[in-house]
């Protein structure tokens, strides 16, 4: 798929299934990340992938961290969910920004270009046909699934970028206006 077409529409991808991302687009998602806007050349990101077996431990995982929160025990139906998260695809990739002191590059650029490289995997998986999509929400700010995950303390979830193969063809990007979201400043 032509660069432009994918960078104008690409959309999330909800409902995923098998087969997960095989070699080359993962190479070609995963190359994507590493061209990221990146300020100093500090590389802070790193990405974890979970996949197999292991969406069920990570599953575990959220279920313990959501267990943490509540004031009340969980009712079923809230454990259930807490331990399906990580089946609604076959491929999960935890974004992590890995925090330097930098006098030129502070926090937040170092997490805005993790970012950046998350939304570059998710238009490389669209041009390589693969569903994506980007989660966060309170798992990913939860000191237990960072612990868990073995996260250092500098180390930070940008989120958790599901992978698979659609279940449905992708919607169409809808038609926004650029002159809705770019104008001239004058001074």
């Amino acid at each position: 798929m032509d660069a432009l077409a994918a960078l104008h529409n690409r959309v999330s991808t909800g409902l995923l299934t098998e087969p997960a991302p095989g070699d080359r687009q993962r190479r070609n998602i995963f190359l994507a990340a590493l061209r990221a806007a990146d300020h100093g050349c500090l590389r802070p990101w790193r990405f974890l992938l979970v996949e197999g077996e292991a969406r069920h431990r990570l599953g575990e995982l959220f279920l313990k961290a959501g267990e943490q929160t509540e004031s009340a025990p969980l009712a079923e139906a809230q454990r259930e969910r807490f331990l399906a998260m990580p089946l609604r695809a076959p491929l999960i990739v935890v974004a992590v920004t890995r925090l330097v002191e930098n006098p030129k590059v502070p926090a937040i650029e170092q997490r805005m270009s993790t970012a950046a490289a998350v939304q570059a995997m998710l238009t490389a998986a669209f041009a390589e046909g693969v569903g994506a999509y980007w989660r966060t929400g309170p798992l990913a700010t939860n000191p237990l699934v960072a612990d868990g995950l073995g996260l250092a303390e500098n180390e930070r979830i940008e989120g958790f970028i599901y992978l698979g193969t659609p279940q449905k063809p992708p919607r169409a990007a809808p038609e926004l206006a650029v002159s809705d979201y770019f104008t001239t400043w004058e001074g």
